[in-house]
């Protein structure tokens, strides 16, 4: 059975790709390339879950980032961190020592502003483009083909590659040059860790008033309260499921990256810092996988 959900894919000519990083997300992304019609190369640090992609979808895997970029119109990428993006980027087996003069590279990692503008640097000494795209909408929204891409980079570079991650996405957008996508994605978290703990207390307040609160939810959701984490993960939340959706391990990786950002820039985030903490609790209660929805666990 398939890890994808059907979905139409808009024509575009074939390309040779290389996708690097085939984990929850990374995995369906590539293989929305794949069925779109492209020559898709992969690449995982565990061999076996590149075997596993191949197994699904076909195309071929590589041992190395270098060998699965070589001959690569585009390659895209999806892994953990800044270190984790350096090491396949940069690394002695890096994708950029082999991608040929005036290919791209698309980094779907959320990492930071300063390694996006760094590797931008870097492409650019040897003849390449490079666009940081960092993607939100979950596992589901990779699955489905529904996430949402923000983009850092050269206006010509991201037209030409826009066709090509729209395979996986329901908006791809350029919001200024290199670093502006990962900004874009820490304005993200930040709305998405207010939205969640206010969710949480108010989902606690209304099951101490006695509330049916699966129903509260319904009607208030009809109204300004409705947000994509009330529809999505109200209801879980109200019966205490959190092994699904985006760890709490990765959202305190993210909002470190954002607390991180805002020393530099001077902004005042008081509440993404006390939910950052808030967050460190669920982690210290054994929560470290759990959906960042398990917030709510806190206030029980």
């Amino acid at each position: 059975m398939s890890s994808l959900n059907p979905r139409n894919y808009d024509s575009a000519p074939p390309r040779k790709l290389a996708f690097l990083g085939l984990g929850v997300m990374g995995f369906p992304m590539a293989g929305h390339l794949a069925r779109a019609g492209h020559t898709v190369t992969v690449y995982n640090r565990t061999p076996a879950k590149s075997a596993a992609w191949v197994a699904e979808f076909g195309g071929r895997s590589a041992a190395t980032p270098r060998e699965a970029a070589r001959d690569a119109d585009v390659v895209l990428c999806c892994v953990g961190n800044d270190d984790d993006l350096r090491s396949v980027v940069l690394g002695n087996d890096g994708a950029l020592g082999a991608m040929a003069a005036g290919a791209v590279f698309v980094d779907h990692t959320t990492a930071s502003a300063s390694v996006a503008r760094e590797l931008a640097e870097a492409a650019v000494g040897k003849q390449l483009q490079f666009i940081d795209a960092p993607v939100s909408g979950g596992q589901a929204g990779a699955q489905n083909g529904q996430l949402t891409v923000m983009c850092g980079g050269d206006p010509d570079t991201f037209d030409r590659v826009r066709p090509v991650v729209a395979c996986f996405a329901r908006a791809v957008t350029l919001l200024g040059p290199s670093g502006s996508g990962q900004l874009a994605k820490m304005v993200n978290q930040i709305a998405i860790a207010g939205l969640v703990q206010g969710l949480s207390e108010a989902i606690a307040f209304g099951q101490r008033a006695g509330l049916p609160m699966a129903d509260v939810l319904e009607v208030i959701g009809k109204g300004a309260a409705q947000s994509w984490q009330m529809d999505n993960r109200g209801k879980t939340m109200i019966e205490g499921q959190f092994d699904f959706g985006f760890a709490v391990d990765w959202m305190r990786k993210d909002l470190g990256l954002v607390l991180d950002e805002a020393k530099r820039n001077g902004a005042r985030l008081p509440v993404t810092a006390l939910v950052d903490q808030f967050y460190a609790d669920v982690q210290q209660a054994g929560g470290a996988r759990w959906d960042t929805s398990s917030l709510i666990t806190r206030l029980k």
